[in-house]
């Protein structure tokens, strides 16, 4: 066995109900909270928000609504946000959602108690965030995909430079996370198809990552598992709860994989194609790129690549291993048609003549350096002309 690190600080609660147990959560860390959440257009989200509301102020918490968060988050939402926690003395911050919400949480904790923008902040910048200012996160999800509740990331666009990039640090982990199936009864088809696919990539990527490890390995091939059984479940009947549950669990597992090992060039990529066309769901476009990264990647990692043909087709057990990887990208593309996500990049309006633009953008994130086979530019523009 390799050797290897696992950290995890978050505190995870996680089960049917357990969303009343906010009030008493928050109280442990202040009694003055931010709500950070998408917006209320959506009468299902209102009627959820309402709910949260009711239970931390019934709880003898005081509470700030800030419902500005939106796709891919930009750094004029976070400091919007960052702004309303200041004026309103906010003690804690809860983000309740999807990613974008969750992230949104984490970030505006560093905007509203430090010098600048969140955007000062990214992993690769110094100073970082230090944590004795930071205000304190819990992370609700009512998604099963982004694993941000988990994490030590998160994710912000800068529409200006096109450019998507990541504040990245341990002490950026929620204190607390609660993960309740019933949250998630109301996400529809698309949301539910997108965030389940990133669950699978975030899962398998970590197996490939040089940071993966015997922990992770135990954790990613079981979320993937459950995402190929339950996610094609799930869009067929949204309000099935125990399929709803298993994907939580799954995007749980796959979010304690990435905050440990990582993920690989599909990621970087997704994310560059986020920044460039914000229109784009992540999912979405982990979806578009993956047939080519497949096909890119199989032959430098059969072991991961056949383990993950076979859990998509059980009769390739029947095969060799090289037999099974090769037969990889197929079953992704199977997959993909059957959850309804088998698109190109011209169907999400991307123009072709930025094709050589957006492979430098792809290799902005170091991502893609841990691939088993890592891309030069030529490599990175036949991955996007492949995928356009």
């Amino acid at each position: 066995m390799k050797n290897f690190n696992y950290h995890q600080s978050t505190e995870i609660r996680f089960g049917i109900g357990r969303i009343n147990e906010l009030a008493e959560t928050v109280k442990k860390y202040g009694n003055k909270v931010l709500l950070v959440t998408t917006a209320t257009t959506n009468p299902a989200f209102e009627e959820q928000y309402t709910r949260v509301k009711k239970i931390l102020r019934d709880g003898g918490v005081e509470v700030a609504h800030y419902d500005g968060v939106i796709p891919n988050p930009t750094i004029e939402s976070i400091t919007a946000g960052a702004e309303i926690a200041r004026n309103f003395g906010a003690e804690v911050v809860v983000g309740l959602g999807g990613g974008s919400s969750m992230d949104s949480a984490k970030a505006i904790s560093v905007a509203a108690t430090h010098e600048g923008s969140c955007w000062d902040y990214l992993f690769y910048k110094s100073p970082q965030p230090d944590p004795e200012k930071l205000l304190p996160v819990i992370a609700v999800s009512t998604t099963s995909g982004t694993g941000s509740q988990v994490t030590q990331v998160a994710v912000v666009t800068n529409t200006q430079e096109r450019d998507k990039s990541a504040l990245y640090n341990n002490i950026l982990y929620p204190e607390v996370c609660i993960i309740d199936p019933e949250l998630m009864l109301t996400v529809p088809a698309f949301v539910t198809a997108t965030t389940g696919f990133d669950v699978l990539c975030h899962a398998f990527e970590s197996t490939i990552n040089p940071g993966t490890g015997a922990y992770v390995d135990l954790l990613a091939w079981e979320a993937i598992a459950i995402v190929v059984k339950n996610l094609p479940k799930l869009l067929a009947d949204l309000k099935d709860i125990k399929a709803r549950e298993k994907m939580a669990w799954a995007d749980t597992l796959a979010g304690l994989c990435i905050a440990n090992a990582g993920v690989t060039l599909p990621h970087g990529m997704g994310m560059a194609i986020g920044g460039m066309y914000p229109q784009v769901a992540h999912g979405e476009a982990l979806a578009i790129v993956y047939p080519a990264f497949v096909e890119f990647t199989w032959e430098a990692a059969i072991p991961q690549f056949s383990k993950l043909a076979r859990i998509l087709n059980p009769e390739l057990n029947a095969v060799t291993d090289k037999g099974a990887a090769a037969q990889s990208q197929n079953e992704i593309c199977r997959f993909l048609k059957q959850i309804q996500l088998n698109k190109k990049l011209r169907d999400v309006n991307m123009p072709e003549n930025e094709i050589e633009k957006l492979a430098d953008q792809c290799m902005v994130l170091p991502d893609y350096e841990g691939n088993p086979r890592v891309a030069t530019k030529e490599d990175m523009i036949e991955l996007i002309k492949s995928s356009f």
